[in-house]
């Protein structure tokens, strides 16, 4: 019984210390991964509003929208510097790799973004295949997918 109870403890404390190492260190990428969560935040407002899952708001819709297009031009300065290698970063390094292809995939988000008629949850229904489109394309190719 002893055993077991040791055990379970050395299990207890391998995984809190794999957590605490698990924690972003890279100031890079802990700044990409900041734009990317407003990127999902602002996504999620448009989208909820579109599936009817919260009340359309006008002013949230539009103040959505233009942080979207303000996170699309912010992503080449933010992704320029991969800096070291952080063990939980999502970012492969194909993004630096094939960095021009990478600066087309965020613009596309940009335009979706600004493109997007956030007049009504119908109209922001309509333009969320685009912009779901354009993240979907990146992160199939420029991120690492949480499991």
């Amino acid at each position: 019984m002893k055993l077991a109870k040791a055990f379970a403890i050395a299990t207890i404390l391998a995984a809190g210390t794999a957590q605490a190492e698990a924690e972003r260190t890279d100031p890079n990428a802990i700044a990409r991964e900041e734009l990317m969560e407003t990127v999902g935040k602002n996504t999620g407002i448009l989208g909820d509003m579109a599936k009817g899952k919260t009340a359309f708001d006008a002013a949230q819709a539009e103040a959505a929208k233009a942080a979207l297009v303000e996170a699309a031009g912010k992503v080449e300065a933010t992704f320029a510097e991969p800096g070291a290698t952080d063990p939980v970063s999502e970012a492969k390094p194909e993004i630096w790799t094939n960095w021009e292809d990478f600066l087309v995939k965020a613009k596309t988000l940009g335009e979706a973004a600004g493109a997007m008629d956030v007049a009504s949850a119908e109209s922001i229904g309509a333009g969320m295949g685009k912009l779901g489109g354009a993240c979907k394309d990146c992160h199939t190719t420029y991120r690492v997918m949480k499991e």
